[in-house]
């Protein structure tokens, strides 16, 4: 029988027994406190509350035509489970985050001020379902003003898209299942109108025609779908259930593509489509036949299109990294491409004016810029995995490192990497020396390296663990790094010359699972361990020894409170959680606050010590999903000590 985390027992020697799947976890009291520690007190509200301020990262790896620009100048994406709302000029972010789990689409509605975004299936921190829906908001109150779909989509909303002809009254969506389903709404009402099964493979796209009432294109692999929705009412009305017909693209002459790759409309109302054969393919309005053709347009494939007001096309390619523009007869015009570095073109928006590009990539960053000038990168992230984050002693900076092998230093007060570097192996955990000239970085093959905070240059590395890493902390004093591993154990080097000299003189076995959470005294004097089968060790560095007696160690003030097991940290776990569910603890810089992060995507603050079971929190940040990172306005993360 799984017991609560919350199973709590207080000896009267003041140690408070925490009960994990049925183990007893021991958390000794201070002995300052054991006289009026208590666990039925009440905690506090924490003095300050959580503001998000800024989300690092665009999702353009797996998702498309996630990027526009809105008439009030701001760029509209999203990245986990937040919708961003970037102003370039201003360098302001506003989030709308009413969704549950990770965004995959988004659609913009003819006013350009509502705006539909469909999220993926999940799961609650109760164990409950959250299933995929569709939210539909307002883009300047970030007001949700409807939610349709909740338990009619399967595992995600992949494809959105507004009508044009009647003032965008109906929306369709695409989900995920097996057989694709196509579903036409009236969203207004929450009504759905209609629903098709439209394919069993892969659906990339589908759109409303902006002219001709009432006709969805669908494309995908081996597929390019006319949808005709019949018996529709009108203006939002009530009335009958629609259905769906359709009609294939004909490829006549031409090879079929495996994949037709995006779509969009010329001014003429004309079909374009481009494809994994780097063709794009004009499809004579009324028609679901070639009307012509500009074979290899690009070296592999075509993974965005966009109509400029103009009525010039842009291209994008997937593989050739190339933007080409097009005049209306489908005549090359100009070119730029793409950085390598930046990755291959995922989608194409045109800014005001037509004077300013901007392109979301599969390496999910947004260039900004024009065909005669060149595109220079305007948001970077992370394309994997994000594991290990960690800031500097003492200036806005912060790193973070993840399995995609990147390292980015970011500077967090105008949110843009000040380096970046590529690692030859996936990286798990990091950390800064007290000096903060010098970080550690330890990698998923045991390797850790230490780089230059400046320069990036490797300092030095160490392949001592047999399995991954994950912690690494350096010593407050600076003179020793502690390194835990999955295979057991924690290997100990001093450090000398500010990191940049190192030498092991410890590895320290005692635990019977993999090192998961390492915490310094603040006097360098021992450190403490949790592991994967929540036991809590304790250490002293200069001998490389364990600790045996708990006791001893009962009064010592922990510098970051990084260990999720902790008397300190008591109070952040809640009912029903088993041991895991909370990933990541940290102080702040004046001790008066932790905050948590767990695995539903939440954020929680807490006033430190927190010491009291099922304490309050103010309010919890959830940010749900894939990687990602978000800056919270507070010292905790970042600033100067």
């Amino acid at each position: 029988m799984q017991l609560s985390a919350l199973f709590l027992t207080l000896t009267e020697e003041g140690v408070v027994k925490l009960y994990l799947r049925g183990r007893s976890v021991p958390l000794y009291v201070p002995d300052s406190m054991v006289a009026s520690y208590s666990l039925e007190a009440k905690g506090e509200l924490p003095p300050k509350e959580l503001q998000l301020e800024w989300v690092y990262g665009y999702r353009g790896r797996d998702c498309r035509s996630n990027l526009y620009h809105l008439p009030s100048g701001e760029l509209l994406y999203f990245t986990a489970a937040v919708c961003v709302l970037y102003d370039p000029a201003a360098g302001t972010q506003r989030h709308y985050r009413g969704h549950t789990d990770d965004i995959k689409s988004l659609a913009v509605h003819p006013d350009s001020v509502t705006i539909a975004s469909g999220q993926v299936a999940g799961n609650s921190q109760d164990g409950k379902a959250l299933p995929p829906h569709v939210r539909i908001w307002h883009s300047v109150s970030l007001c949700t003003l409807h939610v349709i779909g909740v338990g009619q989509f399967d595992r995600a909303v992949t494809c959105l898209s507004f009508s044009k002809t009647d003032g965008g009254s109906h929306l369709c969506a695409c989900d995920e299942s097996g057989d694709h389903v196509l579903s036409v709404w009236q969203w207004q009402r929450e009504v759905k109108v209609t629903e098709v099964k439209c394919s069993t493979e892969p659906v990339l796209a589908a759109i409303f025609h902006p002219t001709e009432p009432n006709l969805i294109i669908t494309c995908g692999k081996s597929q390019l779908y006319y949808w005709s929705l019949e018996g529709a009412p009108a203006g939002g009305a009530a009335g009958a259930t629609a259905t769906l017909s359709k009609r294939q693209g004909v490829f006549e002459k031409h090879e079929k593509p495996r994949f037709v790759l995006c779509v969009a409309f010329a001014e003429n109302g004309d079909v374009i489509t481009g494809d994994s054969n780097g063709n794009l393919f004009i499809w004579g309005k009324g028609s679901h036949r070639i009307s012509q053709a500009v074979c290899g347009a690009h070296d592999g494939g075509v993974f965005a299109l966009c109509v400029c007001r103009d009525g010039t096309i842009l291209s994008g390619g997937g593989k050739d990294g190339r933007i080409i523009l097009w005049d209306r007869e489908y005549k090359k015009v100009r070119e730029t491409r793409i950085p390598e570095c930046y990755g291959p073109v995922r989608t194409i928006a045109e800014g005001r004016g037509g004077d300013t590009l901007y392109v979301g990539t599969t390496k999910n960053c947004v260039m900004s810029g024009s065909l005669e000038n060149g595109l220079s990168c305007l948001i970077q992230g992370h394309t994997d995995e994000l594991w290990g984050l960690c800031c500097h002693p003492s200036l806005d900076l912060f790193l973070t490192c993840g399995h995609d092998k990147l390292v980015h230093l970011w500077n967090s007060t105008d949110h843009q990497p000040v380096w970046t570097t590529t690692l030859e192996d996936p990286a798990r955990v990091a950390g800064f020396h007290p000096s903060g000239n010098v970080v550690a970085v330890g990698t998923t093959t045991g390797r850790f390296l230490v780089l230059d905070a400046q320069s990036h240059v490797i300092v030095t590395t160490f392949s001592d663990a047999g399995e991954q890493i994950s912690a690494i902390s350096y010593s407050p004093d600076g003179q020793y790094l502690a390194v835990g591993s999955h295979d057991n154990f924690i290997y100990l080097y001093e450090v000398a010359e500010e990191g940049r000299e190192y030498r092991r003189v410890g590895k320290c076995s005692g635990h019977s699972s993999y090192i998961t959470h390492l915490d310094w005294a603040s006097d360098s004097s021992s450190f403490m361990t949790n592991s994967g089968d929540y036991e809590i060790l304790y250490w002293d560095p200069d001998s490389g020894k364990q600790i045996v007696s708990a006791e001893s160690v009962r009064n010592v003030e922990w510098e970051n409170a990084s260990c999720t097991l902790s008397f300190h940290v008591l109070g952040i776990w809640p009912d029903g959680a088993d041991g895991t569910d909370i990933n990541a603890v940290t102080k702040s810089h004046d001790r008066k606050l932790v905050a948590t992060g767990d695995d539903f995507g939440g954020v929680r603050l807490y006033g430190y010590p927190c010491v009291v079971p099922r304490v309050r929190t103010r309010n919890e940040m959830r940010l749900q999903g894939t990687p990602y990172l978000a800056t919270l306005h507070s010292t905790i993360f970042f600033g100067s000590q």
